[in-house]
């Protein structure tokens, strides 16, 4: 395996192992119909950061990026969403 393949391998691992960590926080708060643990100013600043390395993903073409980011981008828009739809 060569370098590039390696950090290829890496960079979805990586991308895979962090949008994944926020499937239980989903899960959490749709069963709950609780979102007020969540900081919305956390998730506001979380969301714009995974939407600019999805662009950014894009600009150079990397698929492990745009795949990683555009799912993330999801996810943590489900939270939000569910953050505005469950205010008490």
């Amino acid at each position: 395996m060569n370098d590039n393949a390696l950090l290829e391998l890496v960079g979805s691992i990586a991308g895979i192992l962090t949008t994944v960590s926020l499937l239980p926080q989903v899960i959490k708060t749709y069963r709950s119909k609780s979102a007020k643990d969540l900081s919305l100013g956390m998730f506001l600043l979380f969301t714009l950061g995974v939407l600019m390395w999805l662009v950014y993903g894009i600009g150079i073409q990397k698929t492990p990026i745009i795949a990683a980011n555009g799912v993330t981008l999801v996810l943590a828009g489900m939270l939000l969403a569910a953050k505005f739809r469950f205010r008490g």
